[in-house]
C-alpha cells in the first residue's frame, strides 16, 4: 500500500513537471490563455492522479477517486467527446469545486468557464449536477 502511494506521489509530480517543461520549452512564443466562455459539460470526474498514473476510472473506481480527491489530488473530468478538462475552483466561491469531490468516479454535469494555456485545458466549476 505505503508503495502504491509512493508511485502515485512520484506519477503527479512526473506530469506537472513535463507540463511546467512544455511551458519552460515553449518561452518567449505566444501562448496566451483562451477563455471559451460559459459552457456546460458532461463526464465522468476523475482523480487525475490514478487517472494518468494507471488510466483508473469508472465506478470501480469511485471509492479511491473520492479518497483520492479528498486527500488532496487534482480533479480532473473525462468528458463525453474525450477531452479531459482540469477541474478549477473559482476565486470568488469554491464551493461547487469542493461539492464536486462527492462525485469522484461518477457521471457529473459541470457549467463553467473553459479556458485554456499552453495544451491545458481547464474548467471553473461554478455549478455541478449529478446524472
Amino acid at each position: 500500500m505505503a508503495r502504491s502511494k509512493t508511485i502515485l506521489a512520484a506519477m503527479t509530480v512526473l506530469v506537472v513537471l513535463a507540463g511546467l517543461g512544455n511551458v519552460l520549452a515553449n518561452e518567449g512564443e505566444e501562448h496566451a490563455a483562451t477563455h471559451e466562455g460559459a459552457t456546460t459539460v458532461r463526464g465522468e470526474v476523475l482523480d487525475m492522479a490514478c487517472y494518468l498514473g494507471h488510466e483508473a476510472k469508472g465506478p470501480e473506481h469511485a471509492g479511491c477517486a473520492k479518497r483520492c480527491v479528498k486527500g488532496g489530488q487534482p480533479m480532473g473530468l473525462l468528458a463525453e467527446d474525450g477531452t479531459v478538462y482540469l477541474l478549477l475552483a473559482s476565486h470568488e466561491d469554491g464551493s461547487a469545486y469542493e461539492k464536486t469531490k462527492e462525485h469522484a468516479g461518477e457521471r457529473v454535469e459541470i457549467t463553467g468557464v473553459v479556458s485554456s494555456q499552453a495544451g491545458f485545458k481547464g474548467l471553473e466549476v461554478d455549478g455541478v449536477k449529478p446524472l
